[in-house]
């Protein structure tokens, strides 16, 4: 005996408003993030922008790599003091399809680094092949990187416990071209981020110090290209 029509209408009708509520639910939580977001901006003084195609196409490594890029929406541009000085920062949610993977946090560097260095939580089901290669622990992290030697370089036991204050609810941390970056959960609100950019902030200190002798590249790291203020 065949499954009569209404109940097919029932099974569809009862998706359907689940679909509607899903979606209500996802755009309530944009909206409060957008909202949220905005106010920080303006709290620092910062510039936002409510979706930025160009933004996350600047770096490959990291978070993402692992999410295969996205775009930025809800992104705060600004500078932040850290012990060495002033220093560029980005803020910015990385979505994939629509839905939210992490929360992408950078902090410039006045040089660029011939070597990627990724720093990631032993709890993430990351695929191998995928990552560079694997030098080793570092601190409560493991570090794959681009280049094995360049790399041992520039990991100085400073870098670690600097690394060490990111926090473990960040996936992974990452040190590319001129950017130290770092990838937060999807619920991290302002005070959570003001928190990972300071930490972000010690780091760029350690590997790229105010006091050295001109940068390594023969001049300052280049903005990502964007709508954003100075």
């Amino acid at each position: 005996m065949g499954i009569s029509a209404w109940v097919w209408f029932a099974v569809a009708a009862v998706a359907a408003v689940g679909g509607a509520a899903l979606l209500a639910r996802d755009r309530a939580v944009r909206t409060s993030r957008n909202r949220e977001r905005r106010r920080w901006a303006a709290l620092r003084g910062w510039q936002f922008t409510e979706t930025d195609n160009v933004l996350p196409t600047q770096w490959d490594g990291g978070a993402l790599a692992y999410y295969g890029g996205g775009i930025a929406r809800d992104v705060v541009a600004g500078s932040t003091f850290t012990a060495d000085g002033r220093r560029r920062v980005y803020v910015y949610d990385l979505d994939n399809g629509g839905r939210v993977s992490a929360v992408i946090v950078a902090v410039q560097c006045r040089r660029k680094h011939e070597v990627v260095v990724e720093l990631w939580l032993p709890s993430v089901p990351f695929e191998q092949e995928h990552m560079p290669e694997l030098l080793g622990p570092v601190g409560q992290r493991y570090a794959f990187v681009s280049d094995l030697a360049k790399a041992r370089a520039l990991i100085t036991p400073d870098l670690v416990d600097a690394s060490e204050e990111v926090g473990p609810d960040v996936m992974v941390a990452w040190i590319e071209d001129g950017w130290v970056l770092a990838a937060a959960p999807v619920n991290a609100n302002p005070s959570r981020l003001e928190r990972l950019l300071r930490s972000l902030g010690e780091v760029a200190d350690v590997v790229d110090p105010f006091e050295d002798d001109e940068p390594s590249d023969g001049g300052t790291a280049q903005l990502p290209p964007g709508r954003h203020g100075q």
